[in-house]
Parts: structure tokens; C-alpha cells; sequence
């Protein structure tokens, strides 16, 4: 069966009682808040810090709220910083929030498409269009990677490499057959976490379209069958991981929905979604369309270092406060390092962009000033 081919197609200040407000929040939260949302509330998760342009610190960060959808329209006027325990004044714009969504950043995603001849059919037809449709839904520099279930030694085919070509990815999964006879699910999943694991920690440098997330889509009915990764390893593994690779699961089936706990499992464990499909496999392409609205709903706080260069790690908090004016945060914590950049030309032209966007200030001095407000009562 052939399928269709891929079409390619300021910073604001806050007012002074925001500020108070979310040093008093961040002091009375309870540990259990950090990086997660209460139930049925919201959260954010720090997965990446950026200081390869020192003084300047990009921090990439994913925010969901009780449906693990995104939260929409950030920005200063709901977002607090503090470095080494003391809080930036907004109203001294040394930091500002982005969407990843408009910037030059690639996400790369890997799919795992269970191709056992239990998925034969129309299913398996479904899951492939929206694999396709995956592909369509990316920017033109997000990348994405195939992995094919199938009866090999190593329990899967790599029908791709990570590639940013959609019509070159559309010909590879068009060409995946429906025929194994086991399902060795989780060394596959556990194969795509390695092909994620590329990207390291740290710093990401400057040029083209630096990759800073990676994500696994899984489209399978939950049934492992003799992988040498057991779940529990998996699981264990996924916890471990310093940079958190989101599992998004499809969980279809049209025989029996007993194995849909694993995928669900899974995706619980990695800060990832789990879909339950069923036999309504025709959703699926709306489903992969929303894991991509995830995925470029990320935000990037960009902020102007004070922190002398020492070679030393040093601390920041970020705070959530949504819906903005509620009093209400959520945080989360990371670390950079107070290095020197290389002298690089690259590195010059990018630190000097950033320079035009946030000024360094004459006294130095970017954190909130206590001694300047009045005594507000509760503070």
C-alpha cells in the first residue's frame, strides 16, 4: 500500500508585589513541589542549561499542566529567577523567556513502531500514516529517527538515522511491513533512549541548529516478548537518566488491551504522555500532532550572569506562577558553570546579539533590592 509523501510546508517587568510574592512562595513550598506539579495542578522540568555564551545562561525547560499539556503564553511577568539564592528585579531586565518554537534550536525524536504480525491490517496502516504525520507536524531542522519491531538479532530494524528530510523519512516508513513474529519491546525503547543519550549535558555551543531535547514515540499494543531488557532494568534506567528523554505511548490494539500497563508505566516514569488508543486507531494522527505541540512548547529563559568567572558550578531556581497574578509557584533547580568561552568568532557574534538584548548593568547588580520596598505584612 503506498502512502502520501510528506508536503513540506522584550523582555516585560513585573510589578514589585510579583517579586515579594515569589520569595515568599519559594520559601514556603514543600520539597515535593520541585520540578512537578501538585495533583491536578501544574509543573515545570529543567532539562537543560546553556552556558556556552557565559555571562549569558540559557535555560531549556518543559512545563505541563494537570493533562501534561504545556502551558501557554509565558513570560516575565510570571517567570522568577534566583541565582545562588538571591532573586533577580525583573524590573532591571536581565533575563527574558522564548518558545522554542520560533527559535533556531532542533528537537530530534525517535519513533518505535511495533511492526509484529499481530498489528497487521488496518491498524498497522493507521499507525504508519501517523508516523507520517508526525513528520509533517516537525520544524524543517527537528529530527527524527525509525525504529522498526521486527524479528532481527538485536529485536529491531533501524529504518533511519536521525534526518531532517521529511520525504526521505515518509519513503522509509511506507516501506515497513507487518511481519514479525515477536515483540522484543523494550530492547527497542531501550535502543532509542541510547540513540536520545547523544545528546550530552552541558553546554551546546553556537551554529546551525544545536539539538537540545530528544523524545521517544512508541506506537505498540504493550507486549514484550523475550527482549533481554526487562522492564523493571528499563524503568530503572529511565529514572537514572540526567536528562530526561520523555516517552510519548500510543497504546492500540484490536485483540487484547492486557499489556497497555507497560507503555503506560513507562511514560509515567519519563515525564512522557500515555494515549490511550484502543481500536480507535483513526485518532492517532490527531494524538501525534499534539506530542508535537509538546515538543515545541518548550521555553528557553535566557539571563545575564553576574557570578564571576571561577570555573565553579553555582545554583539557579526557576518559578512558575500560572495563571499569572495567582500567587501561586511551582519551581525547579539546575546548575551552570562561570566559565570563560573560547574565542571563538561564532561565539563573539552570538554573546554580542544577547549583549544588544540585555545590557549589562553600570552597578552590576541585577537581584531584587528588599531595603527599597515597603514592609509588606506576611513578608
Amino acid at each position: 500500500m503506498m502512502l502520501k509523501t510528506i508536503v513540506q510546508h522584550g523582555l516585560q517587568p513585573r510589578l514589585w508585589s510579583r517579586v515579594i510574592a515569589f520569595c515568599c512562595v519559594l520559601i514556603a513550598l514543600p520539597v515535593f513541589a520541585q520540578g512537578i506539579g501538585f495533583p491536578g495542578g501544574y509543573g515545570l522540568k529543567i532539562y537543560r542549561t546553556d552556558y556556552s555564551l557565559y555571562p549569558f545562561v540559557q535555560v531549556y525547560l518543559r512545563t505541563f499542566d494537570a493533562q501534561m499539556q504545556p502551558l501557554v503564553n509565558l513570560n516575565e511577568r510570571n517567570i522568577g529567577l534566583m541565582v545562588k539564592g538571591r532573586t533577580y528585579d525583573p524590573m532591571k531586565r536581565q533575563f527574558g523567556i522564548q518558545s522554542i518554537r520560533s527559535r533556531e534550536e532542533a528537537t530530534r525524536s525517535v519513533l518505535v513502531i511495533d511492526a509484529s504480525r499481530s498489528m497487521a491490517g488496518a491498524p498497522f496502516e493507521d499507525a504508519l500514516r501517523a508516523s507520517i504525520r508526525f513528520i509533517e507536524s516537525k520544524r524543517p531542522q527537528d529530527e527524527v529517527a525509525v525504529l522498526a519491531i521486527r524479528d532481527t538479532a538485536q529485536g529491531f530494524d533501524l529504518v533511519s538515522q536521525f534526518e531532517r528530510d521529511e520525504r526521505a523519512l515518509a519513503r522509509r516508513i511506507a516501506d515497513i511491513r507487518a511481519d514479525g513474529m515477536n515483540t522484543r519491546l523494550y530492547d527497542s525503547i531501550g535502543a532509542a533512549m541510547q540513540m536520545c543519550g547523544m545528546s550530552a549535558q552541558g553546554s551546546i555551543g553556537v551554529g546551525g541548529n544545536p539539538v537540545v531535547s530528544c523524545s521517544v514515540v512508541v506506537l505498540s499494543d504493550g507486549q514484550d516478548d523475550g527482549s533481554s531488557l526487562s522492564r523493571e532494568e528499563l524503568m530503572t534506567r529511565i529514572s537514572n537518566m540526567s536528562i530526561p528523554i520523555p516517552i510519548y505511548s500510543l497504546a492500540y490494539s484490536r485483540i487484547s488491551p492486557a499489556h497497555f500497563r507497560n507503555l503506560e508505566a513507562l511514560s509515567k516514569n519519563s515525564f512522557g504522555v500515555y494515549y490511550l488508543i484502543g481500536e480507535t486507531t483513526s485518532q492517532m494522527q490527531r494524538v501525534v500532532e499534539s506530542i508535537q505541540n509538546i515538543l515545541q512548547s518548550d521555553y528557553v529563559l535566557t539571563f545575564r550572569s553576574y557570578v564571576p568567572v571561577d570555573g565553579n558550578r553555582h545554583n539557579l531556581k526557576i518559578g512558575v506562577e500560572y495563571p499569572s497574578g495567582s500567587g501561586k509557584y511551582v519551581f525547579d533547580d539546575a546548575s551552570f558553570e562561570a566559565i570563560q568561552p573560547p574565542p571563538h568568532p561564532m561565539v563573539n557574534e552570538a554573546i554580542a546579539k544577547l549583549t544588544q538584548r540585555i545590557p549589562a548593568l553600570d552597578d552590576q547588580n541585577p537581584y531584587w533590592d528588599q531595603s527599597s520596598v515597603p514592609n509588606t505584612p506576611g513578608f
